[in-house]
């Protein structure tokens, strides 16, 4: 499995895949997921609804975004690689984080949704072949492929993470 060429997903995505190392993005995930249950177990609890300046996300609303998000990203992956021509819809990541509740949670609470829902999207991810994932189709009016999807995925992680330790735990 290749990295996506350009031609497979919009410019401004840039932002996420050039953060995902090169290789396999299955095991790339499956590693994050094991890095990610490190740093969430890592924080403490009263840490969660801690934000860097006044109306940002918290800690607990940034994990929530996550798994949102990957759910949304996988969503849209098995769609596309089932053939599944539809222009799927884009969402509003900020009132999916107001309607939440993430304050609700424990960071343990969020950490092992985390860890079950990239089990199942890897049991999912491990079954698609190269034609899957060079299957492309359109979300919010922009063309992507499968594979550029799951290196999408990856990187929205990895930036939302980087994020948290530069302005959130300095």
């Amino acid at each position: 499995m290749n990295r996506p060429q350009p031609d497979e997903y919009p410019e401004y995505y840039n932002l996420y895949v050039n953060l995902v190392r090169d290789g396999d993005i299955v095991d790339i995930l499956e590693q994050q997921s094991k890095d990610i249950q490190q740093f969430i177990s890592s924080l403490k609890e009263e840490s969660g609804d801690h934000t860097y300046a006044f109306g940002k996300w918290t800690i607990k609303e940034i994990l929530g975004h996550l798994i949102d998000s990957e759910r949304i990203f996988a969503y849209r992956a098995l769609r596309i690689a089932r053939k599944d021509k539809q222009n799927l819809p884009g969402y509003d990541s900020d009132e999916y984080v107001k309607s939440g509740n993430f304050y609700r949670r424990t960071l343990q609470d969020l950490r092992e949704e985390m860890l079950l829902l990239r089990a199942a999207n890897l049991k999912q991810f491990t079954n698609f072949d190269e034609s899957d994932l060079s299957q492309k189709g359109v979300v919010n009016d922009m063309e992507f492929s499968v594979i550029a999807i799951l290196y999408i995925m990856a990187g929205h992680e990895l930036h939302h993470i980087n994020f948290i330790k530069d302005n959130y735990l300095n």
